[in-house]
């Protein structure tokens, strides 16, 4: 009876005191969720980059998906990859073979491109220009993939072969770039230069 007595005042109130002070529901925090950049992990993919495109790693540090079509972009890497893996492989053989005559006896490939007459200069110029205006339909193509100029004569378009195409052009594009750099500096052949190097005494 004394226990039914005493817990009695506590029957007339709620069991917790603080239902008197709000009937508001609980704050929930807002999460953000961060997709994070397959090239970068630590970094926020941007929202802008189309992920159905071949090569897409989520990584644009200069923001150019904001402002340039990507679909154009993606024909113009693809494009430009083809051209630096032919200028790669060119700059290779050049430096060992050259045309009969002696103005193309030069493997300084620097050098060499500096002798030739400006009558080979026109041609070179006239076949690009040529090769822009029969393709600039296609660059401008929507429903056309990047990599799509209907050429395939060994049958090689694959989803695989375009994914590898597109990071062997990028490659391919500072490749060049850092063979072009490296005779600029040292003034030497590219595989002359590779020879200094080995035989150079560092280490030893």
């Amino acid at each position: 009876m004394v226990a039914f007595v005493s817990a009695a005042p506590l029957m007339g109130r709620p069991a917790f005191a603080g239902a008197q002070v709000t009937g508001a529901p609980s704050p929930v925090a807002a999460t953000v969720t961060m997709k994070a950049s397959k090239a970068l992990p630590f970094m926020e993919a941007p929202s802008t980059l189309k992920e159905d495109q071949y090569g897409y790693f989520g990584f644009d540090p200069l923001k150019l998906s904001s402002w340039l079509d990507q679909d154009w972009a993606a024909k113009g890497e693809v494009k430009n990859g083809r051209v630096a893996m032919l200028a790669c492989v060119g700059w290779m053989v050049a430096e060992f073979v050259h045309l009969p005559d002696p103005q193309f006896q030069n493997p300084n490939q620097l050098q060499a491109m500096m002798q030739v007459h400006w009558g080979g200069w026109v041609q070179i110029v006239a076949f690009t220009s040529l090769f822009e205006i029969l393709t600039l339909d296609k660059m401008f193509d929507g429903e056309r993939d990047a990599a799509d100029l209907d050429f395939d004569p060994i049958g090689l378009d694959t989803p695989r072969m375009r994914l590898a195409e597109v990071k062997h052009g990028r490659l391919a594009m500072l490749g060049i770039l850092g063979l072009v750099s490296q005779q600029i500096v040292h003034k030497q052949p590219t595989f002359s230069q590779l020879g200094m190097w080995l035989s150079a005494p560092i280490g030893r």
